[in-house]
């Protein structure tokens, strides 16, 4: 008996000693495949390919440094990493390069009104915006004047834009930039993409809204004052490139 006992004793410290062991060994795993994500991800190699990234991991807690071109790519990289499987946290020490425009002037708003843009599928084929005093300029190509109202619509609502001049110029044999065929783009990309839009569309900047995506299919909760406001955040959200379709839980908050 006493032989046996020992014998379970031995068993038991070594499976315990074999369970602490491999720990580090699965921490590693996993910040190596949170590294590996994020890389590989649409947004970082997309967006973010030009900028000096360096992704460190440990035990799901990440840390962002180095540099980007733009502000929006030090938000786009944050909430994408944030929305990978195993992280925990994302300290973003990541610093824009010098000659990045000082916020709210023009050239500020030219590059933000820019990346909103690219978030979206069905918007025209903008080459060149400028802006004057809060007006902002757009140039390009539209397939439809249909899609030229959008591309202006969607740029008016950008915060700080006080007017649009679309110059853009409607052809039909314009490169259709619509939404044809939907990217596979991964889910964490995505909610960076949804996230980062309704921050910088004015009419839903101040709504709480949560964001969460899986292969592609968008839910969205929180609280808005009407059916209006669900109804502009779907109609956003839908057109992020990427999203396949939107559940919208958005409940509507009762007056106090």
């Amino acid at each position: 008996m006493k032989m046996k006992a020992m014998y379970y004793v031995a068993v038991m410290v070594a499976a315990v000693v074999l369970v602490l062991t491999s720990i580090p060994g699965q921490a590693s795993t996993l910040d190596d495949l949170i590294r590996t994500s994020a890389e590989n991800s649409y947004v970082f190699k997309t967006y973010l390919q030009g900028d000096d990234i360096k992704i460190q991991s440990e035990d799901g807690a990440v840390s962002l440094t180095g540099t980007v071109s733009e502000e929006s790519h030090r938000s786009l990289a944050q909430e994408t990493v944030a929305n990978l499987p195993g992280v925990i946290s994302v300290d973003n020490r990541l610093e824009v390069k010098s000659g990045h425009p000082a916020e709210k002037t023009d050239a500020w708003l030219s590059e933000k009104v820019k990346t909103t843009l690219l978030l979206h599928q069905n918007v025209g084929a903008v080459t060149e915006i400028s802006s004057k005093d809060g007006i902002v300029t757009l140039q390009g190509d539209a397939t439809s004047q249909a899609q030229k109202d959008l591309t202006t619509e969607y740029a008016r609502d950008v915060e700080g834009v006080k007017d649009v001049r679309n110059e853009m110029t409607v052809s039909k044999t314009s490169k259709n930039t619509g939404r044809t065929v939907i990217e596979k783009i991964d889910d964490a990309s995505i909610t960076a993409q949804v996230k980062l839009s309704l921050l910088w569309h004015r009419s839903t900047s101040v709504l709480r809204t949560r964001v969460d995506t899986m292969h592609g299919v968008v839910t969205l909760s929180g609280k808005a004052a009407n059916t209006a406001e669900i109804d502009l955040v779907s109609k956003l959200v839908t057109d992020i490139k990427g999203v396949k379709s939107v559940h919208n839980r958005m409940t509507i908050e009762e007056s106090k």
